[in-house]
């Protein structure tokens, strides 16, 4: 099999926020995802571009946001993603409920989703989240849980489990994955699973044709990135989508890896994005996320730039060993992707 019969799994997922603050408390003192890029929105860089994942940033566990200040509320609607679900270990539903209830997420009650326990919750911005309960069946041992942070180890997220999809054609998007080389596995009610045997491997495309239109804004998503290993390959999958019919947008250079851009059929902004060369391109493992970062043709233009952005306060926090909380605690992708990554 070759890296143009099937994407690899989700690499990460964009969304926007409001408070840049708030952001980094809730996903790193309460999610307990490490902080592993501080840097900007290179198309618009009075805004941050911060990234957050397990200890290195692994591709796959990556959440990371645009968080915009004073902006909109968004709602989540057709023609976006309309939920990011993370993977949490078995037996961790009890510990999660109370850490969750403990902090400004919006806790529902769990449900049972193709066999799997699933807890939906928001953050502060009313970003749907999800955490799947139980190991991946296609766990490659390459995530790993941040060593220091707030979560015990035995509780700590593994990265993405999917994330799921309300488009405004479900039967175009479908289409879609399967040429990115996704197989419909299951369907209950108005959700259908789409499947690649990859770690993080699972879009649910849900059809839902009373849903409200998606009001980009903080609470959603932005878009969702596939990993390809390299640029060959992802040159390769330009060259295919493009073949099927879909608008791509040239490679570009995200520094930590490269990208290309395409909105599929039901409004759904996609990104293919390589493995590398990760988030130690310009910082150590040890000091990942702990300060800002640019790339080389921004470098020049710091000054400015850091005048332009709020302080931001990453805090170094303990694991705690009980469910609480740390007390210290438009339709052309080119147009669509000009507000960076």
């Amino acid at each position: 099999m070759t890296d143009t019969d099937r994407l690899h799994g989700i690499h990460h997922v964009t969304a926007v926020a409001a408070d840049p603050a708030e952001n980094v408390a809730f996903y790193t003192d309460v999610l307990g995802l490490r902080m592993v890029k501080q840097t900007v929105n290179f198309d618009d860089v009075t805004t941050y571009h911060l990234y957050y994942g397990d200890e290195t940033g692994t591709p796959g566990t990556a959440m990371t946001f645009f968080p915009f200040g004073q902006t909109r509320q968004g709602r989540v609607g057709k023609g976006m993603t309309s939920a990011t679900a993370f993977r949490a270990p078995e037996g961790s539903l009890s510990y999660w409920q109370g850490r969750l209830s403990e902090s400004d997420a919006d806790v529902t009650e769990p449900v049972e989703r193709f066999g799997e326990t699933v807890l939906p919750f928001r953050d502060p911005d009313g970003q749907p989240l999800e955490l799947v309960f139980g190991e991946d069946p296609h766990d490659d041992g390459a995530v790993e849980p941040w060593g220091d942070g707030p979560v015990p180890t035995e509780h700590a997220l593994r990265g993405f489990a999917g994330v799921t999809l309300l488009p405004t054609d479900p039967e175009s998007t479908a289409d879609v994955l399967a040429t990115m080389g996704y197989e419909a596995t299951g369907t209950a009610g108005d959700r259908t699973r789409y499947e690649v045997p990859d770690r993080a491997g699972v879009v649910d495309v849900l059809d839902r044709p009373d849903a409200p239109a998606a009001r980009p804004g903080a609470g959603t998503v932005h878009h969702v990135a596939f990993r390809t290993p390299d640029s060959e390959s992802e040159l390769a999958w330009r060259e295919k989508l493009l073949d099927a019919g879909q608008r791509v947008t040239e490679q570009k250079d995200r520094q930590y890896f490269q990208s290309i851009y395409y909105r599929e059929p039901g409004g759904v902004l996609f990104e293919i994005a390589t493995n590398g060369p990760g988030f130690t391109a310009d910082e150590s493992v040890e000091d990942l996320g702990s300060g800002l970062k640019l790339p080389p043709w921004l470098e020049g233009d710091r000054e400015r730039i850091e005048a332009n952005l709020a302080p931001l306060s990453v805090r170094e926090t303990e694991q705690v060993t009980d469910g609480g909380v740390d007390d210290d605690g438009g339709t052309d992708a080119d147009d669509e992707t000009a507000g960076g990554r």
